[in-house]
């Protein structure tokens, strides 16, 4: 009993994270407008510097935290990023000027660090061969919350761009109540594993782990596969506008429903997945699956296809918990925090990059000036990047035995 609350609690903190970003996703450019002003166009820049702020934070603190919970437990980690998740968003629900808005970015990447420690606990209590399937329920926590979180944001933006920040803050801190009576530490002293900040920092931590035969490939595919996949969060909401003319209510209603089927693939759908095909063979058919959905997204101009595209690219998501599933088996059982925290660091660059990426070429396609108008491009530039991606996979030869040996 004690185990499945504390599973409930670690599955309810990624959702609750996703409920964060998507319950104020709907808001966002009418809230940068309202602070600093300027048209669309330029709220999505503005846009894409505060998404990259969030995930700079992600990136230089995620092996730290990893680390940390390494050392000192998954406990005091997660309790701590949720106390100061909940002070984060009650300082954006009040900030009426750019510099607070970033400063408010900046502490929720350093805070909203848990899902390395998450995905610790989860490799903590599996079995090697399970791991693929349970990091699946990572997704689908995920998937819940992103369901929640746009539909949240739409009922709550009906009271004020601020309203969905206090609502976010409201979830966090119910969550640490939660945390602080069912969560127990899964870190023994058979695997606790000295904190060393060479380690502890994103270079230090992919020059420990990239010794390990293949995690150098594999790393390199998370990171372009995450910055192809951050197409999504990046550019939808300007995405989407632009194209089709929505309201944020339209827009939470789409992010709901590709939530619902990310809940349903990564919850239900790779266990399927995984009773036929090898964890690699996974990773192709999802990668593959993202392609036809990103390449769709750049040249649909009816609203009826987008619903239509979401059941596809949704399935491609299989990809990101087996590709975790190979990289966690390839460490040692010492290292996950470490691990997982620099897969943390990696989506988090992908996050700064993609997001800088993505809406400066929907600036340039949306153009009055630019000779060729095309929304979608973006997505068309994260198709030819998860090619790139399937075809390293489909090259790597790498060892996927599980690891017990402890490592110094």
């Amino acid at each position: 009993m004690t185990r499945n609350l504390a599973l409930v609690f670690v599955l309810l903190t990624v959702a609750i994270d996703a409920i964060g970003i998507g319950i104020i996703v709907p808001v966002m450019p009418a809230l940068i407008r309202e602070v600093g002003g300027g048209g669309l166009a330029d709220a999505a820049i503005w846009g894409g510097w505060l998404a990259a702020s969030f995930s700079l934070m992600q990136l230089l603190f995620s092996p730290t935290v990893g680390g940390l919970s390494d050392r000192y437990g998954r406990r005091p980690v997660l309790l701590f990023s949720l106390l100061f998740m909940t002070l984060d968003y009650l300082l954006l629900g009040i900030a009426h000027v750019m510099w607070l808005l970033f400063l408010g970015r900046l502490v929720g990447g350093i805070t909203a660090s848990t899902p390395a420690t998450v995905a610790a606990f989860i490799s903590d209590i599996s079995k090697p061969e399970d791991k693929a399937k349970n990091f699946g329920l990572i997704g689908a926590a995920f998937g819940v919350g992103f369901v929640l979180g746009p539909l949240f944001g739409a009922i709550f933006a009906e009271f004020g761009t601020r309203a969905p920040f206090y609502a976010a803050a409201a979830f966090a801190g119910s969550n640490l109540l939660l945390g602080w009576f069912v969560l127990p530490e899964t870190v023994t002293d058979e695997i606790r594993r000295p904190f060393q900040w060479r380690r502890a920092n994103p270079v230090g931590g992919i020059y420990s782990l990239a010794r390990l035969p293949g995690l150098r490939t594999l790393m390199l595919v998370m990171l372009v596969f995450q910055v192809a996949s951050t197409v999504y969060p990046a550019i939808w909401s300007f995405y989407t506008i632009e194209r089709f003319g929505w309201a944020p209510s339209m827009i939470g209603l789409s992010l709901a429903g590709y939530g619902i089927m990310i809940a349903l693939v990564q919850g239900w759908f790779i266990r399927v997945v995984l009773k036929y095909l090898s964890e690699r063979q996974t990773v192709l058919f999802g990668m593959a699956l993202e392609i036809v959905g990103l390449i769709a997204y750049g040249f649909i101009t009816e609203t009826w296809m987008v619903f239509a595209v979401i059941p596809i690219s949704s399935l491609g998501t299989v990809a990101t918990p087996a590709l975790q599933g190979i990289m966690s088996r390839t460490a040692f059982d010492n290292q996950q925090g470490e691990l997982h925290g620099v897969n943390a660091s990696l989506t988090s660059l992908a996050y700064f990059i993609s997001p800088l990426v993505m809406t400066g070429i929907f600036y340039i396609f949306v153009s009055p000036d630019f000779p060729v108008y095309l929304p979608g491009a973006p997505f068309l530039l994260a198709a030819l990047m998860t090619l790139i991606c399937m075809a390293l996979i489909g090259f790597l030869t790498v060892e996927t035995d599980p690891r017990s040996t402890v490592e110094d």
